[in-house]
């Protein structure tokens, strides 16, 4: 409490004072515009100078920083600022660089990109680290809509990859905390997934596409259609798509494939965006994924054995996830220009469902073999968010609130028993999770070069069931959590091309349901347990860096600090025991960031990124779980004027990691002595052909050495030489 109120004391104090000296040197302040438009409408403000003045770097093949910005309310920074203008490092991967990199899932959307580390326990899961932090604690949106809920697990999840990649628009990524802007769980970073829509900007049109893709390591066919068009006030986009995987050839000579990383999905959405007025706009968009009969590659696979076992053995609990299935509804009305006080708003409201079934076979070495459990949870999602802007002559104040609220329905059943018998689910069957929070943020110009960033959250969560325990005995939870969280942040124009940043930031972790709750089987070869006593997490994040923007070069270099209290982590009950318990610890992570690129004349660049991290528990003195490598890219590619075709041939590198945290060593996904450094050489080719550009035509090479390598903490080899075939036909 007391921090918080002395940054927004600070952030207000100084922002009043300086605000009032500059109205007094300056009559006329420019104060920046609020913007509420649809995603595809966000476009460069008048008032907002290019940073390139040379005509042959276009902003279609390589936008200068000034011209990438989050489009305003219910982005990932609910700003409509450009990335260059503001404190926290961010990034956007807009829908060239997506075609460049031929998503045929989530987890090779974002991979390689600066801080973030994409780890996959099974083939068809992702889960993004940004900033050595993983899982509960980074927020992943979907236009602005939490896809976070209360059952998320500790560590790595599957989630992220329950989203097609041929609805996306584009993705942003903020490193850092986003507590402020959305509550509970964006302490390492938010992720905010933009799905296409009809463009209004184009007047009366009907178009569709087709999308195909091949890799040949593992014979993977990613078959997409959409749909669009704009009728009057009306436009709508839907679309749909089918995936089969087959078992992954995975690099190194004569290793062959990896069994059981085999899986097929589907996915289907619609957006209907509706003009009620000129400056209202009504949105209802539907989104279906799932996945069926998806193993968990690291439970069958030959290459990943415990480390600590002599001689070492595969893990003995094959299990597959069927069915594996998320669902949103959302409605939302945006509006801008009002007159009098709201200068903006949008109003969402949300129903959300993560449906997830698993079979679970127990095979020697374990002593329970031949036991069989099926269990299931169904979580249901309701929420609904107000956000609104007001315009004033000391900037911009960004204000809301919002209410999310889970609903969990479980079971499980031992099949092998005779007959098969009820056993304790996941998580309490007809458990409740409820988080209310309000925020106020307040973007302000100081002077002609300093501008701030601050504002302050408010939010409770709540956590009610009954937890029936082996012994028979039925405990009752009621469990409330209160969290403030703050933030300042400013930025110095240094010259025309060069911004110093600096942030402070508080983030938090309400307990969730699995903390709370989980009655569930562990990579350790364990079980975990209920853990009704701990707290909530808190992290106090300082970020300095610097951004340029010039016209040849433009890049971002940070340095950031968390100290992370009270975070929650799996420990055994007593010393060698299979019960795991969840308790709170302190820990410290710090790293670096740097991402650049520099233009050559005729649409040639270099470009490369490099990030660096170290974790601390400072309680037990030792490596925080699951710090990802040194590592990063280097590479030279060419894009041309419109961006209809495209060369990057570049190099990942990745350094070693043998900083393992004691749960670690008992962790199959962890080699023993270390996970090894890698690198590997990679090219992207395409370009669009036909009259009118109707063809797009694309290849990449990945791995061409085919060098043997695994992502830290990941259950799924690297992939060996792989061809990606693409072809989009759009008429």
């Amino acid at each position: 409490m007391r921090i918080q109120r002395f940054m927004l004391g600070l952030g207000l104090w100084v922002g009043l004072g300086t605000s009032a000296w500059s109205q007094n040197a300056q009559p006329d302040p420019v104060v920046p515009p609020v913007e509420v438009r649809p995603p595809e409408e966000a476009v460069l403000p008048e008032n907002r100078p290019l940073a390139d003045p040379f005509s042959e770097f276009s902003p279609n093949s390589y936008p200068p920083l000034r011209q990438q910005d989050f489009s305003g309310l219910n982005s990932a920074t609910m700003s409509s600022r450009s990335i260059y203008d503001l404190p926290q490092p961010g990034t956007i991967l807009d829908r060239n660089d997506l075609d460049e990199r031929q998503p045929q899932d989530m987890y090779r959307a974002l991979q390689q990109e600066v801080g973030v580390l994409m780890q996959r326990t099974a083939a068809g899961q992702s889960s993004p680290f940004i900033r050595g932090l993983t899982g509960q604690q980074i927020l992943v949106l979907i236009d602005g809509v939490r896809m976070n809920n209360s059952t998320y697990r500790a560590g790595p999840n599957q989630y992220f990859n329950l989203i097609d990649p041929g609805q996306v628009e584009r993705i942003e990524v903020v490193r850092g905390a986003g507590s402020v802007l959305y509550g509970s769980d964006a302490i390492g970073g938010v992720i905010n997934v933009v799905t296409k829509s009809a463009s209004r900007n184009r007047g009366l049109y009907g178009q569709g596409q087709f999308i195909e893709y091949f890799s040949t390591a593992d014979a993977a066919s990613y078959t997409r259609t959409n749909v669009e068009g704009w009728s009057g006030n009306t436009g709508v986009f839907a679309g749909a798509s089918y995936m089969n995987v087959n078992d992954l050839d995975i690099g190194g000579d004569g290793r062959g494939r990896q069994p059981f990383t085999n899986f097929d999905q589907y996915a289907a959405d619609v957006k209907v965006d509706r003009l009620l007025a000129d400056n209202v706009l009504l949105t209802v968009a539907l989104q279906h994924f799932e996945q069926n009969n998806l193993p968990r590659s690291d439970r069958f696979n030959p290459f990943v054995q415990t480390p600590v076992t002599n001689p070492p053995q595969p893990i003995a609990r094959p299990t597959f996830f069927d069915v594996q299935q998320r669902d949103l509804a959302y409605v939302r009305l945006m509006g801008t220009d009002l007159g009098g006080f709201i200068d903006g708003f949008s109003v969402t409201g949300m129903y959300g469902r993560n449906k997830e079934g698993s079979t679970e076979t127990r095979i020697p070495p374990d002593p329970n073999a031949g036991r069989v459990e099926q269990s299931e949870f169904d979580v249901n999602t309701g929420g609904i968010q107000f956000v609104f802007a007001t315009e004033t002559n000391s900037g911009v104040l960004t204000y809301g609130t919002d209410y999310y609220y889970d609903h969990v329905d479980a079971t499980r059943i031992r099949t092998s028993a005779t007959p098969p018998s009820q056993q304790n689910p996941q998580f309490p069957n007809g458990s409740d999770y409820a988080r209310a929070g309000a925020f106020v943020s307040w973007d302000v110009d100081l002077t002609d070069n300093l501008s701030m960033i601050t504002g302050v959250r408010y939010e409770n969560a709540h956590a009610t069931g009954v937890i029936n325990q082996v012994s028979g005995l039925r405990t009752p939870f009621n469990k409330s959590y209160d969290n403030w969280a703050s933030s300042c942040g400013f930025v110095y124009e240094l010259t025309d091309y060069v911004n110093l940043c600096t942030n402070f930031t508080e983030a938090f972790r309400a307990p969730n349901l699995d903390d709370l709750t989980a009655d569930n089987s562990v990579q350790q070869g364990g079980q975990d347990l209920p853990s009704l006593g701990v707290q909530s997490e808190r992290a106090y994040i300082y970020d300095v860096g610097m951004k340029v923007d010039a016209p040849r070069l433009r890049g971002q270099a940070f340095f950031f600090w968390n100290d992370l209290e009270n975070a929650i982590q799996r420990q055994p009950i007593t010393p060698g025991s299979q019960n795991f318990i969840r308790s709170n610890f302190d820990a410290y992570i710090y790293g670096a960031e740097l991402a650049g690129e520099y233009l050559f004349d005729g649409g040639w660049s270099t470009y490369g990124n490099f990030f660096y991290t170290f974790g601390e528990d400072v309680v037990r003195d030792a490596p925080y779980s699951r710090i990802p490598p040194t590592q990063g890219i280097l590479g030279l590619r060419y894009r041309d004027w419109n961006h209809r075709g495209w060369i990057d041939f570049y190099t990942w590198m990745v350094d070693r990691q043998d900083r393992y945290a004691a749960q670690n060593l008992t962790d199959a996904r962890f080699p023993a002595g270390g996970t090894p450094g890698f690198a590997t050489l990679n090219l992207r080719l395409g370009t669009t052909l036909g009259e009118y550009d109707q063809h797009q035509v694309s290849v990449t090479l990945e791995n061409m050495t085919d060098k043997g390598y695994r992502v830290l903490g990941s259950g799924v080899e690297g992939t060996g030489f792989n061809a990606i075939l693409g072809w989009q036909y759009t008429r």
